[in-house]
């Protein structure tokens, strides 16, 4: 109740504001478990990213957001978890591996942390790792405008586009596998932010 009325919400909010976009929502599968993995620009793009979503989604959150009491309750109440950045976090790669095997959404950034200058970095290997864990495909997705919401263009418009499913890693996952799964990813999210609208 409280997660569909937070997404109607944002979502005509995102509309009426920013002139908000949203394309390739048929690309979502419509049941099963998912990865959605989309670039990370601005503190806005999970509600962004969670009201172009035709369905729930929960997100793999910084540890450090579940601090403070009341944001954490809320976060928690909309879905997220904790993952602890800079190391393996076990209990998050179990609870997303859970999550997935229940055949819910997951929504993902796999980059790791926003990027300040908005250009695409590495995917970190927790992308790979889970898709061929859960077997389950990854949807690219590009997010566009949300860091330029709080400078200095008036009223910028904000895009979200969703890419084709992508099949999960097969056979033998080491290093080089994860990363080449990683580049292939981002390259389709790097396609998705320069496509014509």
């Amino acid at each position: 109740m409280l997660y569909n009325l937070c997404r109607v919400t944002a979502a005509l909010l995102f509309k009426l504001a920013f002139r908000w976009q949203v394309t390739g929502r048929e690309n979502i599968p419509k049941t099963g478990g998912v990865i959605v993995a989309a670039n990370h620009v601005s503190l806005l793009d999970p509600p962004v990213l969670g009201a172009a979503l035709p369905r729930k989604v929960r997100f793999m959150a910084k540890e450090e957001l579940f601090r403070n009491a009341a944001f954490g309750y809320i976060i928690t109440r909309l879905g997220a978890f904790p993952v602890r950045r800079g190391a393996p976090d076990r209990t998050a790669i179990r609870t997303a591996l859970n999550l997935l095997e229940k055949g819910e959404l997951l929504g993902m950034f796999p980059e790791g942390t926003r990027s300040k200058t908005g250009r695409l970095g590495e995917a970190e290997p927790g992308l790979a790792l889970l898709a061929h864990r859960s077997g389950v495909p990854v949807v690219p997705a590009a997010i566009k405008g949300t860091n330029e919401l709080f400078g200095s263009k008036f009223l910028p418009q904000v895009i979200v586009r969703f890419g084709k499913p992508l099949a999960p890693p097969s056979g033998r996952l080491d290093k080089e596998t994860m990363d080449s799964y990683g580049r292939k990813v981002m390259a389709e999210i790097a396609a998705l932010l320069t496509e014509k609208q």
